[in-house]
């Protein structure tokens, strides 16, 4: 998409504050850009107030404290998958991605290529440089990571989606890959107890005993 922004505009886009009309939304809507001028505390000093966002549609969308189980299942799959995935890529956890200039979601877990993940400064990654992304699903979160969310990274072209869901204190996977024609996810198997895939590379994951 060609951009119709004047050199101007972009400059000024560049250096705006997007906390000056707070808490209304900056002139013409928040923009992935934006997260990254955000500071970690609120308006007010409120500690830790902007620690925890990610922008879906245009808006922002404030990730409530997670939960044992989630953190449990990040840590594990996190690291089960860096001891098994190729060399060339790597997983992190609750990395942004760019999908566009009103998107940029915060996954759980993201498969990204190794090159990428060297960058220690980077604050969110390209569509085209995730391979996986997964999303555990809480309460508060369960619209956004079933309708929302799949359809946002599917429309981005990412290859590989996986949902995990609490079922009595033990994670199950729901496995999708994308079809390119319609550009939305196809459920491929879903996983209680053991994952082992061989797409998008060879996994064998217990998952009654990730690592802890």
């Amino acid at each position: 998409m060609t951009s119709t922004m004047s050199e101007e505009d972009v400059t000024e886009h560049e250096d705006r504050d997007p906390l000056a009309d707070w808490p209304s939304p900056p002139p013409g809507g928040w923009t992935a850009d934006d997260l990254d001028r955000l500071p970690q505390d609120g308006p007010n000093g409120e500690p830790d107030f902007f620690k925890r966002i990610e922008l879906l549609d245009g808006a922002l969308i404030f990730m409530s404290p997670q939960k044992r189980f989630h953190e449990y299942v990040l840590y594990g799959l996190r690291t089960s998958l860096n001891s098994q995935v190729p060399d060339h890529l790597k997983a992190v956890m609750q990395m942004d991605v760019v999908l566009g200039p009103r998107q940029r979601p915060c996954p759980d877990v993201l498969v990204v290529d190794r090159s990428a993940a060297k960058d220690r400064s980077r604050t969110a990654y390209t569509p085209a440089e995730v391979k996986l992304v997964i999303e555990v699903v809480s309460p508060e979160s369960e619209f956004r990571d079933h309708e929302v969310k799949p359809a946002r990274y599917a429309a981005a072209g990412i290859p590989h989606f996986w949902l995990v869901e609490n079922h009595a204190d033990e994670p199950v996977v729901h496995v999708y890959q994308l079809d390119p024609v319609t550009r939305s996810y196809v459920v491929t198997g879903i996983h209680h107890g053991r994952l082992k895939l061989a797409d998008p590379f060879p996994l064998d994951i217990d998952l009654a005993e990730l690592p802890d």
